[in-house]
């Protein structure tokens, strides 16, 4: 393994994390939109932190000298992956305060600096802190020798250096210590155990909405963050000091830590444990203003990080919640036009969705096509007295899940309801606890994961009895979760279906799962960890066979990522053998595309825009004897080796045709599409014409909407024959 043959994971994880960060930087996209993908970046560089960076810290601290496929030691990923972090925020904070605050700031949506507030707005915070902010804040001493301050995780807190207005009593020669008070404060030492200054900070209240709206006569929208004004007004908290120095600062610590497996008996206890561990882990990293080399030098002491952990922001720390400014109402001009996703099917009594899907598989692309199916399927199971019992596997869902309600209900109603339920899906754990929790109570049987591995497959199973008396089974299928709020922003495609063969392994699937049955050859679905590798890389090296100068074989792949060093050599095999390989990767890729000798018919392509690209589908031409997939897994050793997905057959002519020509759009993107360089930067495509413009995601808008529109006007133009038929 070596950089030539393989990038490295981090680093190629910043670059999609860059390709984010270009569209906030895209003037071509409305400022607020701008603002969201700004957003995004500072939540993802604070997973990274947490997650990837806290993992190669560890394997630093364990002396584990494992090195990347790239060939790079944690050493050296930690400090290229530093600077391209600096690299990255420069720029996104450069967007921020020279385009896109003031581009708001136009349109009448103004966010204040403390450098801006004018005299009467002064005057407003002052009395509106006193109020209502000042009562709720609590100073804590960071240097009272004690250990690790309790800052929690990606917590914001003001941080103050102080020093007493006048000497302390006994004159300048007296010892300093826990003593050494100033004249009116007995709140606590002047000085720390060296002598040196106090260091105070206060947690900014997460609760509290971080946009103030601050009473204006110029008819535009002012609003202050309340961080800024915590940091600007707090000196009230500390009468008798002078406040040398004052900042904002945010940890991130390791959220790396793993669950105790074998606490069979409470897993959910041992769950909440990790989630209280995680508020108080190793810190590795900390973001603060610029400008306070003191208070810096003596956060980055009590914290103990290095100079490599410190990154100083130049503007408002925590662009995370500047979502909220993002999406407030009332300022829809400056964002994308809004777009209504396709409602293609109407169920009523006379046409249950049961009824629609003993019709033909039905194919869901979200968030072009609505996800009420999805909703309607499990509501309907739910409601009909013929149904008997309803299996689903849940990994993330919103917090108010119309799907949760649903399941509740049917568990109420007597129905045999039966839900694996995945609390270690990373920060949503607490949430996944809480309606875990309501389901069992409603009588519901809630299975909690499997041992040593996430449950990520994506599957809903559906008992009914019809009215001939016979018992059939329902399938859904997906390649994104369910989550009500997330098919309005993520790109998924899934399936219902009554094929006997998919709902007969489904049921052996949650039998598996469920039951601890013996794992059981599965023969139209493949099962990661058992067979999903195996199966993925035994097609690529086929097609590799059926290859030949005259009729090369094909693969064309879309997934979040590519980094199974197994499943890239398998590529490298077929390239070799001259398979054309077109692959769409939105994250991570750690393949090299275009090595003469390597990867030279490889084609790596991104396609980062309005939505989340989501969905995984995995096309082989087989000799001619096509074949195409769905999956809940990207290529990736934790999905293919330490999760429980599932990939499924399109076999439906028509979905295979709607899902071809999906995948196939990606490829022909000239508008969001960026192409990977063997040197591993990412090339944007760009149109010679308008013309020449292609967007995949809005060519799906389009399409979603005249299929449907056809497929009525057909209906209608045969509803008219049969009318006037003799």
């Amino acid at each position: 393994m070596s950089r030539e043959r393989y990038f490295n994971r981090e680093l190629s994880w910043l670059e999609f994390n860059n390709r984010v960060l270009e569209e906030g930087l895209d003037p071509s996209n409305p400022p607020l939109e701008r603002l969201k993908f700004l957003s995004i970046v500072s939540s993802n560089l604070d997973e990274f932190f947490m997650v990837r960076v806290a993992g190669i810290k560890a394997q630093i601290r364990d002396r584990d000298e494992t090195r990347d496929p790239s060939g790079l030691s944690p050493e050296e990923q930690l400090a290229a992956a530093a600077a391209r972090v600096r690299d990255i925020q420069v720029r996104q904070y450069r967007c921020l305060l020279e385009d896109i605050l003031p581009a708001l700031a136009a349109e009448g949506l103004c966010v204040v600096r403390p450098a801006e507030w004018t005299g009467p707005e002064l005057r407003w915070l002052e009395s509106w802190f006193a109020r209502n902010i000042l009562p709720v804040l609590t100073p804590l001493r960071m240097d009272d020798g004690e250990g690790v301050p309790a800052t929690g995780n990606l917590r914001m807190h003001a941080a103050f250096l102080l020093e007493p207005l006048e000497p302390a009593p006994g004159g300048p020669d007296a010892p300093a210590g826990d003593s050494a008070l100033p004249p009116g404060n007995s709140g606590f030492p002047a000085v720390d155990r060296d002598g040196r200054p106090r260091l105070v900070m206060v947690t900014v209240p997460p609760n509290l909405d971080r946009f103030v709206p601050v009473p204006s006569d110029s008819g535009r929208t002012h609003l202050a963050l309340l961080d800024e004004v915590i940091l600007t007004l707090g000196h009230a908290l500390f009468p008798g000091f002078r406040v040398l120095e004052r900042n904002l600062f945010k940890v991130a610590r390791d959220a790396a830590i793993g669950v105790d497996e074998g606490r069979d008996d409470d897993f959910v206890a041992a769950m909440e444990e990790v989630l209280a561990n995680r508020q108080n882990s190793w810190p590795v990293r900390i973001t603060l203003g610029k400008d306070t080399p003191l208070l810096r030098e003596r956060l980055q002491e009590v914290l103990g990080l290095s100079d490599l952990d410190v990154y100083e922001l130049d503007g408002p720390i925590d662009l995370r919640s500047f979502m909220e400014l993002a999406t407030m109402k009332g300022f829809d001009r400056l964002r994308f036009p809004p777009r209504k996703p396709v409602a293609g099917y109407e169920f009523s009594e006379d046409n249950s969705i049961f009824d629609q899907i003993r019709k033909g598989d039905i194919l869901l692309h979200v968030p072009y096509e609505s996800f009420a199916p999805v909703e309607e399927f499990v509501r309907a199971a739910a409601d009909d007295p013929n149904v008997l019992a309803i299996k689903m596997t849940l990994y993330r869902t919103s917090g108010e899940s119309p799907l949760v309600r649903s399941l509740t209900r049917a568990a109420g109603k007597g129905k045999q309801v039966t839900v694996l339920v995945e609390l270690k899906a990373r920060f949503d754990e607490a949430k996944n606890i809480e309606w875990a929790s309501s389901l069992e109570q409603a009588g519901a049987v809630v299975v909690y994961g499997v041992a040593r591995l996430k449950v990520h497959a994506k599957a809903c199973l559906v008992v009914r009895r019809e009215e001939d008396g016979s018992i059939l089974r329902y399938v859904h299928l997906s390649t994104g979760n369910y989550n009500d709020k997330t098919a309005r922003l993520y790109s998924d495609l899934s399936f219902f279906s009554v094929n006997e063969t998919l709902c007969r392994e489904t049921g052996i699937f949650f039998n598996m799962l469920t039951g601890l049955s013996a794992v059981e050859e599965l023969r139209t679905l493949a099962m990661a960890p058992f067979s999903l590798k195996r199966r993925i890389i035994s097609m690529i090296d086929r097609e590799a066979d059926w290859s030949s100068p005259e009729t090369p074989g094909m693969i064309m792949a879309k997934m979040n990522s590519l980094c199974d060093p197994d499943v890239v050599a398998a590529l490298y095999r077929a390239s070799r053998k001259g398979v054309r390989i077109l692959l769409n990767v939105r994250g991570i890729c750690i393949l090299v595309p275009g090595v003469e000798g390597l990867s030279e018919s490889i084609t790596v392509v991104s396609v980062v825009g309005r939505f989340l690209e989501h969905s995984r589908i995995f096309y082989f031409r087989n000799g001619g004897a096509e074949e195409l997939y769905l999956s809940s897994a990207d290529w990736m050793p934790r999905n293919l080796e330490r999760r429980i997905e599932l990939m499924f057959p399109v076999a439906d002519p028509a979905a295979r045709d709607r899902v071809l020509s999906i995948l196939q759009a990606y490829f022909r993107d000239t508008v969001k599409a960026r192409v990977l360089l063997p040197s591993g930067e990412w090339e944007r495509r760009n149109p010679e014409s308008d013309r020449e413009a292609f967007s995949a995601q809005d060519w799906f808008w389009d399409s979603e909407r005249n299929r449907f529109r056809e497929e009525t006007e057909t209906e209608e133009r045969v509803l008219t024959v049969r009318r006037r038929a003799p």
